[in-house]
C-alpha cells in the first residue's frame, strides 16, 4: 500500500492543489509512489478545525497510518479581534492549546505519523487593505498585521519544540526572499506560485529529515520500462 501524506489546515492548504499549488507540487513529486490527501478548510482556525477534527479526518488513513500531516493554522486566528473578520480569531493562548489539542488526536488515533507543523506566514497589510475593501484606503485598517501574524508564528514554534514535532517557519523564511510582498503572496496572505513554491520547498526538506523521500520509496507496481515486451504479463505476477 503506498504511504500517504495527510495536509490538514486552512485556505492556504485548500487552495495547495490549484494550479501551481504546493500540495499539488507534493502529489507530482510523490507520483506513484505516495498518495497526498488533502483536508483544507478556508476560513478555519485552530477552534474550529478542532472542533471538525475527527469528521475531516474521515477517510485520510487507510489500513496502516499516514506517514507524515501537516498542520497549518494561525493565519485565521491571528486576525484582529476589533476589525473586520475579527470573529476568525483565537486569543494566543487558546491558539497553542489547539495545537496541542490537534496534535495529541493524531498522535492516539496514528501512532507512528510524524506531524510537522507549519507557522501562519507573513502579511502584506496594504494588499489586506485592498483585498478587504477593493481599494487604497488609508482610513482603512487591515484585518490581519503583519506583527500579530509573527506573534503567532513564534507560538507555533514553541508548541513544536515543547511536543518535539517538526516544524516548518514559513513566516520567517518567506520574508527573506525579495519584494516577498508581491512576490510571494497575491493579495497580502495567499499564496503566489514562489509563495507555493517556497513552502514545497519547505515541506520537501522537512520530510527528507524523517526520513520520507522520493528515493527511499519504490513505486508499488512495476514501472512501464521495466516490462518485457516479449512477456509483458510476466512483470504482473505476484
Amino acid at each position: 500500500m503506498r504511504p500517504r501524506l495527510v495536509l490538514f489546515g486552512d485556505s492556504i492548504t485548500e487552495l495547495s492543489f490549484a494550479d501551481g499549488g504546493w500540495g499539488a507540487a507534493l502529489a507530482d513529486h510523490f507520483a506513484r509512489k505516495a498518495d497526498v490527501v488533502l483536508r483544507g478548510f478556508s476560513g478555519y482556525n485552530t477552534r474550529w478545525a478542532l472542533r471538525v477534527l475527527a469528521r475531516a479526518m474521515e477517510g485520510a488513513a487507510a489500513a496502516a497510518d499516514p506517514a507524515a500531516v501537516t498542520v497549518f493554522f494561525g493565519a485565521n486566528d491571528a486576525s484582529l479581534p476589533e476589525r473586520k473578520q475579527g470573529h476568525q480569531h483565537v486569543p494566543l493562548d487558546e491558539y497553542q492549546s489547539n495545537l496541542r489539542a490537534i496534535c495529541a488526536y493524531f498522535k492516539e488515533q496514528w501512532p507512528s505519523t510524524k506531524i510537522i507543523l507549519i507557522t501562519p506566514p507573513p502579511i502584506y497589510e496594504p494588499a489586506r487593505i485592498r483585498d478587504m475593501y477593493g481599494e487604497d484606503d488609508p482610513s482603512k485598517l487591515p484585518e490581519r498585521t503583519n506583527e500579530a501574524a509573527g506573534t503567532y508564528a513564534q507560538a507555533c514554534l514553541t508548541v513544536a519544540k515543547e511536543l518535539n514535532h517538526p516544524v516548518i517557519d514559513i513566516w520567517t523564511k518567506m520574508q527573506q526572499f525579495p519584494d516577498w510582498q508581491t512576490s510571494a503572496l497575491c493579495d497580502g496572505l495567499h499564496f503566489t506560485p514562489l509563495g507555493n513554491k517556497i513552502l514545497f520547498d519547505c515541506v520537501l526538506e522537512t520530510l527528507e529529515s524523517i526520513g520520507f523521500s522520493q528515493g527511499s520509496l519504490q513505486p508499488d507496481l512495476p514501472l512501464f520500462h521495466d516490462i518485457d515486451p516479449k512477456d509483458p504479463l510476466k512483470a504482473f505476477e505476484i
